[in-house]
């Protein structure tokens, strides 16, 4: 069938319109073949078939079922693995609530398709994220030979993003990984940590072969032969005092004495002394650039080792201090004692990923720097940041925006990484976040979200070409961006709706966002 044909088809079949582009779609990325006749593009309904059967085309059916026919599954960027939407530093630390690099490249590289009909950045371009994250704009950016400035109320967040895109002596960060490396296995090998975790290592796998053997457990599980939980409980207690004549015969203190700070509730005190160990060993490194990689490194790694089930990563909802019955892994787990396996695999991650993004670089600058983006003053900021990047900024001004600025009453940016800030000293300025979690979703929460993303928009016009193109990401689920666009003195010109396919959170319901693309409201070019 031709792509008009088979849309006809498709529309007939699945009782809803598919578009020609859709169709398309299908074809550039691989879900149906295409075939050639007397140069025209045609395809095989057998192979539609096959795919509106499939898992992906059933979860498009039933996404577009449940958030409506106006999402655009072109940006579902379905057809990428999670490494290419972690590529090279987009993964050298964790951070919730960014978005894909995928999505940045699409809406600010050169190409047009039938849904992004002009192009709106080129490179030579300045564009702006005045909610930085974990800097994903700032490195597509660089990538695509654009100059981008990013402003993050998080000293947190600008050590990430500014990590990301500087210029590293990749040879330098790896002579003090080495040491760093060698002085923490001595200090582990001193305080018994290793033996005493290798011999922990031995009993479990001796203890789980008898008490949780696999396959059998899981099928048992499944069959109801066992009560999952209890069972789990009972087996946990019953080798609690094998643990405990462990830590007596090696002489491990668990728990820390003050546990009143983040770092003294959620680490246990041989992981405690590590920390602060490596810590120590950063600070004495002179390079500037050099030290805050190996904050990066430190902090990825800290928060890898905090005293929690591997079910509750995510939420910390109880340290845990001793062997317990891990349902993720159907097994007796243990907690950490050493920070040093997981070091030792996010430096050499760090470091290839550097490596990566080397290669792709592009000679353009770009900065993040900590501000409230609703009153600073980027110019007068980007002079004792970058002032060759303040001079560009002079002569041709900021072409655009590309953010995604908070949701109401979703995430505390600062609480996500509190270990870092007690840590590294850095000063938390959790009453200047826009919507944190704490607020919550009420009205005067919504009212206080709106009135800051405006105030934002406000002061960033004031360094913004006349020409400007804003893209803000948002699940606009109060419709607040109406407002907030005519607030700002600005119009929605469009918008662009993705479904989210590859979210972190457990809960997997088909879920949706708005690209809102804005321009002045009067003299729209």
């Amino acid at each position: 069938m031709t792509i008009i044909d088979a849309s006809k088809w498709a529309s007939d079949y699945l009782k809803k319109k598919v578009t020609p582009s859709n169709i398309s779609y299908l074809i550039t990325y691989g879900r149906i073949h295409k075939y050639t006749e007397n140069g025209v593009t045609k395809v095989s309904r057998k192979d539609l078939l096959e795919y509106y059967q499939s898992f992906l085309g059933q979860r498009e059916i039933s996404w577009r079922s449940q958030l409506g026919e106006d999402i655009n599954w072109h940006l579902s960027f379905d057809h990428l693995k999670e490494a290419e939407t972690t590529k090279h530093v987009h993964r050298l630390h964790p951070y919730k609530g960014k978005f894909i690099p995928q999505l940045v490249e699409y809406f600010i590289d050169g190409h047009v398709d039938e849904f992004k009909q002009s192009v709106y950045f080129r490179p030579g371009d300045v564009i702006l994220d005045p909610f930085c994250g974990s800097g994903t704009t700032l490195v597509q950016a660089c990538e695509l030979g654009i100059h981008a400035i990013g402003i993050d109320i998080s000293e947190f967040n600008t050590l990430i993003s500014n990590v990301k895109i500087e210029k590293h002596h990749l040879v330098e960060v790896q002579r003090e990984i080495l040491r760093i490396t060698r002085g923490l296995k001595s200090f582990a090998e001193s305080h018994r940590v290793r033996e005493f975790e290798q011999a922990l290592l031995e009993k479990l796998n001796e203890f789980n072969d008898e008490f949780f053997p696999s396959p059998d457990f899981k099928r048992k599980v499944r069959q109801r032969v066992l009560d999952e939980e209890a069972y789990g409980e009972e087996q946990e207690k019953r080798f609690l005092p094998v643990y405990q004549e462990l830590v007596n015969a090696y002489g491990i203190a668990i728990e820390q004495q003050n546990q009143d700070s983040f770092l003294g509730k959620w680490f246990l005190q041989p992981v405690r002394r590590e920390i602060d160990l490596v810590n120590t060993m950063i600070n004495q490194v002179e390079d500037r650039a050099t030290r805050r990689v190996l904050q990066v490194i430190l902090s990825r790694t800290v928060r890898s080792c905090r005293a929690t089930t591997h079910a509750d990563l995510g939420t910390l909802v109880k340290p845990v201090t001793k062997p317990y019955y891990c349902s993720k892994h159907g097994k007796v787990c243990k907690p950490l004692f050493s920070i040093l396996s997981w070091w030792e695999r996010y430096s050499k991650d760090t470091l290839e990923r550097l490596l990566q993004f080397d290669k792709l670089r592009t000679n353009t600058h770009q900065r993040c720097i900590t501000g409230d983006s609703r009153e600073i003053d980027i110019l007068d900021a980007l002079q004792r940041e970058n002032l060759e990047l303040s001079e560009i900024v002079k002569r041709q001004k900021i072409k655009g925006i590309f953010s995604s600025p908070p949701y109401v009453g979703l995430i505390d940016y600062h609480e996500q990484h509190a270990y870092a800030y007690e840590l590294f000293g850095f000063l938390r300025q959790d009453e200047l976040e826009i919507g944190p979690l704490y607020r919550g979703q009420g009205r005067e929460a919504r009212e206080s979200y709106v009135q800051g993303i405006v105030d934002v928009l406000k002061n960033c016009k004031k360094f913004l070409s006349n020409d400007y193109h804003v893209f803000l990401v948002a699940n606009d689920k109060y419709n607040l961006y109406p407002a907030i666009a005519e607030r700002a003195g600005m119009q929605i010109i469009n918008q662009f709706k993705r479904p989210v396919l590859n979210r972190t959170e457990r809960d997997k319901s088909a879920y949706a966002e708005t690209i809102f693309h804005l321009r002045e409201k009067h003299g729209l070019v």
